[in-house]
């Protein structure tokens, strides 16, 4: 199937999903499932998740270990329900997503806690011979900071890419939507971009639940989009 019959196909399938749910937009918009999320039992659960993911969420390792900060909270659980029912794959999650280790309470505490944290990309100027300086915040503040390196490709063609075919869910500045429990691609790691979309074109792990087309989209990019498309992302937290 060509590209824009996919996009077309995208699109009406938006538009249904859209007339389908209609009815019910306020009552799930009035209805917030992490509003009472107990975020002290969720700081004890993140100092689990710490290990790998960092205090603070920020990943690590060049995207061994995803950024978990800032992802919608909607969409935090519905990888950890994905972990738990043993639907994505992933060895290192088996054991931290049992049932009775991670019941729904659970899921929902540590998914509110982690969308919370806010991380830079840049810290502000200071001046180091101020009185006042302290140099151990700033080294603390370091800590949360993310900033991608640039990853290689060319992001002027990526930008066009990118804001015809992915724009539409994920954002203009790749910020995600939260309401839609779309996760942002800004200050994501470029290597785990990478893992995760081509878990999506050898359809090992879904893309979009409500658009099974989504992958089909995704496998009609050469290497060299994909790689535009990467290197546009990895300079949206410049």
């Amino acid at each position: 199937m060509s590209r824009p019959a996919l996009h077309l196909l995208r699109y009406v399938g938006l538009v249904l999903g859209c007339l389908m749910t209609a009815p019910f937009a306020l009552a799930e918009e009035a209805e917030d499932p992490f509003a009472d999320a107990d975020l002290d039992n969720a700081a004890e659960i993140n100092e689990v998740c710490a290990g790998c993911h960092g205090e603070h969420g920020q990943g690590g390792k060049d995207g061994e270990y995803p950024r978990l900060a800032g992802l919608p909270a909607a969409f935090i659980s519905r990888q950890l329900d994905l972990f738990r029912a043993r639907e994505r794959e992933n060895l290192a999650m088996v054991e931290h997503t049992e049932h009775r280790q991670m019941p729904d309470s659970d899921i929902r505490d540590i998914s509110a806690f982690l969308a919370a944290i806010e991380l830079p990309s840049r810290l502000p100027p200071v001046d180091e011979t101020a009185p006042d300086f302290n140099a151990y915040e700033r080294l603390m503040a370091t800590k949360r900071m993310v900033q991608i390196p640039r990853a290689p490709g060319d992001p002027v063609a990526g930008e066009r890419i990118y804001a015809k075919e992915c724009a539409s869910c994920h954002g203009r500045e790749g910020q995600g939507r939260e309401r839609d429990a779309v996760p942002m691609l800004a200050g994501q790691y470029t290597g785990y971009l990478q893992r995760q979309v081509a878990k999506y074109i050898d359809k090992r792990r879904v893309h979009d639940p409500s658009d099974p087309d989504a992958e089909e989209l995704l496998a009609t990019f050469t290497a060299e989009e994909l790689n535009d498309i990467f290197a546009y992302i990895s300079i949206l937290d410049d």
